[in-house]
């Protein structure tokens, strides 16, 4: 397999593989404009050079759009290799190479959100643990920090007291989200547009810079719905699954 690292110079002519569409598509210029800016503050998207979900993207932790202390440590956003491109070793060569550069770049080591068992967009905890990650925070919500670190007597990451607690004082649904999900162009409009035509109690809160997403009431900012306060899912919905949802 070969791979390529995305650069403000390849970054609009490459495809991006949770999103494989064309530039025009909302999902794609939403995370290519989210990528080229986090490109600045050290954010590595390595992928296949194949058309196919089958990359890793990892970022400083002190840049990263979640509420941890992990001074040192690098953060993985997202490692996914899934469909035909699953099976054949690929997601030990993307975190082969996070590992290799996090260390030539002075890394404690690296960190990265799950949970006891695997939950959608989380990593899946059998292969953390196999590759000798460990739990070093979790919140009450069941959202767990895992580390892996390069010297044992490095600090632990850990989460924020604001993620530690997940809660919200507003009632109805309030939805948390970046741009860091592509799929979150698409499907929160359409969310959005369904609580309307439903008389539902919907807010969505966009986080569009470090600070806030540093400093939200979740440890997944990606993608975090509330319900009367609390958690509920990060799951990203559809109209369908947003109505399934709402009937329970």
């Amino acid at each position: 397999m070969e791979y390529i690292t995305l650069t403000k110079e390849n970054l609009e002519k490459e495809h991006i593989c949770c999103a494989i569409s064309n530039n025009n598509d909302s999902q794609v210029s939403s995370k290519k404009a989210w990528l080229e800016n986090r490109l600045d503050d050290g954010l590595v998207f390595l992928k296949s050079t194949q058309r196919g979900k089958c990359f890793i993207e990892y970022i400083p932790a002190e840049n990263a759009w979640n509420p941890i202390v992990a001074d040192g440590y690098m953060y993985i956003d997202c490692l996914w290799v899934s469909g035909s491109l699953k099976g054949h070793g690929y997601s030990n060569d993307l975190l082969g190479e996070c590992i290799r550069d996090s260390k030539n770049k002075g890394k404690k080591g690296l960190c990265i959100l799950s949970s006891s068992k695997k939950k959608p967009f989380l990593a899946d905890p059998k292969f953390l643990k196999y590759k000798g990650f460990k739990v070093c925070d979790e919140a009450d919500n069941g959202i767990q920090l895992w580390y892996l670190p390069f010297d044992e007597n490095s600090d632990m990451p850990k989460f924020k007291e604001c993620a530690k607690h997940p809660h919200v004082d507003e009632m109805g649904y309030v939805l948390y989200y970046t741009s860091q999900c592509p799929f979150n162009a698409k499907y929160v409009p359409i969310i959005e547009k369904t609580a309307a035509d439903n008389s539902i109690m919907f807010k969505a809160i966009h986080l569009q810079n470090k600070v806030d997403a540093q400093n939200a009431p979740t440890p997944i900012t990606t993608y975090a719905l509330f319900l009367d306060g609390q958690y509920i899912t990060n799951e990203q919905m559809n109209d369908k699954k947003f109505l399934k949802l709402i009937a329970k």
